[in-house]
């Protein structure tokens, strides 16, 4: 005999409404969230930045591809996309990078790309280059000879005179530069080129005005940078604190160039695998 199920009234429980039915977003909409996310991530937490030149060799050489955090100094326009004027140009929950930090900025009205150096100066600080040596506050920086740097010629990278032409071990083809220490006061070391003597090798005494750095580049023969006034293909003047756009973190990825769209097995054999996951 089949049971009768109970009426819910009888039994004084109401009977629930069925749920309506999700409904799932349209790819459209998707897409738009997916662009959502991904602008606030690259313009508030971390964005990738390619390196275009060898001005910061032989930390960073042309064909990196690493990680910067957008956090580090504050926010402002130019931290979003294309410096789409939607933040204001003075920077939000500011903060002053050491130094020693490898930094990303803009350096408008030059134009809108990315550039990145190493801050040497702060506000106040004096900085001027003696003979090839970096003297800041009246004091030199000690700079120390280490092994020359060996740089492989590939598809992006050539010697920048026959006299630094060389071949490796292995005897490959490769870039021999003169390789240095410098330790700025406080212990924050790194390594720098020095490709002889050079008209930039003697300057000024610059003063680091208030709200500014001034910022240059590890190879120091082959960088537009602070020691030049702000003008295109020249240098960059000091470099206001407010143009920050974030702080180098790591190494996400290299190529020598060799690669082809067209030949996948290149991906592989143009990445310089080695170099991937360094931290700055």
């Amino acid at each position: 005999m089949t049971e009768t199920p109970p009426n819910p009234l009888e039994t004084g429980n109401p009977a629930k409404p069925a749920k309506p039915a999700k409904q799932e977003d349209s790819f459209p909409v998707f897409l738009l969230k997916l662009a959502v996310i991904v602008v606030v991530f690259r313009s508030f937490f971390f964005s990738p930045f390619n390196i275009p030149s060898e001005s910061m060799l032989p930390r960073l050489m042309n064909g990196d591809y690493l990680l910067a955090s957008k956090w580090s100094y504050g926010f402002s326009r130019y931290s979003l996309p294309f410096s789409v004027p939607l933040l204001p140009e003075h920077r939000l929950l500011a903060s002053t990078p050491e130094r020693g930090d490898v930094v990303i900025f803009k350096q408008p009205p030059l134009n809108d790309v990315d550039y990145i150096k190493r801050v040497i100066g702060l506000p106040g600080d004096h900085v001027q280059m003696k003979e090839g040596v970096l003297w800041l506050n009246g004091a030199p920086v000690p700079k120390v000879k280490i092994a020359d740097f060996e740089l492989p010629v590939s598809a992006n990278t050539r010697c920048v005179s026959p006299q630094f032409e060389a071949k490796d071990a292995d005897n490959n083809d490769v870039c021999r530069y003169p390789r240095y220490r410098e330790t700025l006061p406080g212990g924050r070391s790194y390594e720098v080129l020095d490709l002889g003597t050079r008209p930039q090798d003697d300057t000024i005494e610059f003063i680091v005005p208030e709200g500014h750095l001034f910022l240059m580049g590890d190879n120091r023969d082959n960088s537009e940078d602070s020691r030049f006034e702000a003008v295109p293909g020249q240098g960059i003047g000091m470099v206001p604190m407010d143009n920050l756009v974030g702080r180098a973190r790591i190494m996400m990825f290299s190529t020598d160039g060799g690669s082809s769209w067209f030949k996948p097995w290149t991906w592989f054999t143009a990445a310089r695998w080695n170099r991937i996951g360094g931290t700055f």
